[in-house]
């Protein structure tokens, strides 16, 4: 009787024993095809993090020995007069630029949804096309466009009457607004991101909003762009964090504009002090800097979209 009782107990038992070797089997191989990107993320970005902060408390140049020097570097990113005449130059042009780099592509996606406009494949694809484009040959295309003795945009003002316009890439007060036009030809996933969200408004409010009286440009106003702040919201992070990292047009540019402090941003004089200077780890404490003024302002923009970004959903 004992042997039977044994018996059935252990087949009753079995296929839970089954299903959880299935279980483990699963979760093994689960782990197993995991462990490439875990390794990756360990090797190339976890550990070269800790690495970085561990560098900014220390003394380390190529060819010297390390030596431990505790916040000096940080004490020297307050003291620093390039240091802070970078983050403000960094600073200063994401002033300028971000309500550029947000209002354009918001106006060429309001213009391509317009219904009164024909032709909108072909605009859609004119105006997105120079985002796939490599950044490198985007700059050069503008350095010449810009140039100021044989640039086509001095040219056409030339012929428009101006006699002497500005050299836009070493004029300081105009080399601003010519780095602004050169991020103008970046925009189009920007405005494509815009036109996916104005498309998705509900016609139904604009049929409520037109018999209320309202004209196009209130419809726009009051039921458009409340609708599409998330996707503003949205492209503003990804601008103000884009802003913190700017580098390739001021390195590209770098060659000719090298003695122009307007030009030093601040990731490109972190690029100056580690493979100029060698200093990695002063280097490595204004990569620290950068991060935490981008993550400041991204969490002071998290803490204002309560109040301006509308969510369908009611959150």
């Amino acid at each position: 009787m004992t042997t039977q009782s044994a018996t059935l107990t252990s087949e009753i038992a079995s296929p839970k024993a089954r299903q959880r070797t299935l279980e483990q089997q699963q979760r093994m191989w689960g782990w197993v095809f995991l462990s490439p990107w875990i390794f990756g993320f360990l090797v190339f970005t976890a550990l070269p993090i800790v690495a970085s902060f561990l560098f900014t408390l220390t003394s380390f140049k190529i060819g010297q020995d390390m030596t431990f020097v505790g916040l000096s570097n940080w004490h020297k990113l307050f003291t620093d007069p390039l240091t802070l005449e970078s983050l403000g130059v960094t600073i200063r042009f994401g002033l300028l630029s971000l309500p550029v780099s947000l209002g354009f592509p918001l106006l060429l996606a309001t213009l391509l949804t317009s219904k009164i406009l024909i032709g909108k494949p072909f605009f859609r694809l004119f105006f997105y096309m120079p985002y796939i484009v490599p950044a490198i040959s985007s700059i050069f295309v503008w350095r010449a466009f810009l140039n100021g003795q044989t640039g086509w945009l001095d040219r056409i003002l030339r012929l428009i009457g101006i006699a002497n316009p500005p050299d836009w890439l070493f004029d300081t007060p105009y080399l601003n607004t010519g780095l602004i036009m050169l991020g103008l030809w970046g925009v189009g996933n920007a405005m494509l991101t815009m036109m996916a969200a104005m498309q998705g408004v509900p016609t139904e409010l604009y049929e409520a909003a037109k018999v209320d009286g309202a004209s196009r440009f209130k419809a726009w106003l009051h039921v458009t762009l409340p609708l599409i702040t998330p996707v503003i919201f949205y492209n503003l992070v990804l601008t103000v964090i884009g802003l913190m990292q700017y580098f390739v047009p001021a390195f590209v540019l770098s060659n000719t504009l090298r003695s122009n402090p307007a030009t030093n941003f601040i990731n490109l004089f972190l690029y100056r002090t580690a493979f100029e200077y060698n200093d990695l780890a002063y280097a490595a404490t204004l990569a620290w800097l950068i991060f935490i003024v981008a993550l400041a302002m991204t969490i002071a923009l998290f803490a204002s979209s309560r109040r301006w970004v509308y969510y369908t959903s009611g959150e």
